[in-house]
C-alpha cells in the first residue's frame, strides 16, 4: 500500500501524541525522537506488507491457467498466499 509522505508523518505524530498522552507511557527520548522511530516502524510495516503482496501475486500469476484478478478463485488464492508469506515473516 502506498501512503505519501505526509500521512505517513501524520500518523507518526499521532502515534507520539497518543503514547504522550498515556498515564503509562513515559519518554526517555525527547518527543520528535518518538515521532521519528514510529515513522521509520510504519515504514518498514508497509514495505513488508508490500513484500508480502508481490509475493502472493506472484504465485498467482505462476499458476498454469490465467486467473482473473477480482474472480472468487483469484481473492482465495491471494488471501491463502497472502497468509502463508505472513506466516514464513513470522508476523
Amino acid at each position: 500500500m502506498r501512503i505519501s509522505r505526509d500521512k505517513l508523518n501524520k500518523l507518526a505524530h499521532v502515534v507520539s501524541d497518543v503514547l504522550a498522552e498515556t498515564d503509562e507511557c513515559e519518554f526517555l527520548e525527547d518527543r520528535n525522537t518518538i515521532r521519528q522511530e514510529a515513522r521509520k516502524a510504519l515504514e518498514n510495516l508497509l514495505m513488508q506488507e508490500t513484500r508480502i503482496d508481490q509475493a502472493a501475486r506472484l504465485k498467482i500469476q505462476s499458476q498454469r491457467r490465467i486467473i482473473p484478478e477480482g474472480s472468487q478463485e483469484w481473492d482465495i488464492l491471494y488471501r491463502k498466499y497472502y497468509n502463508e508469506e505472513v506466516k514464513k515473516l513470522g508476523i
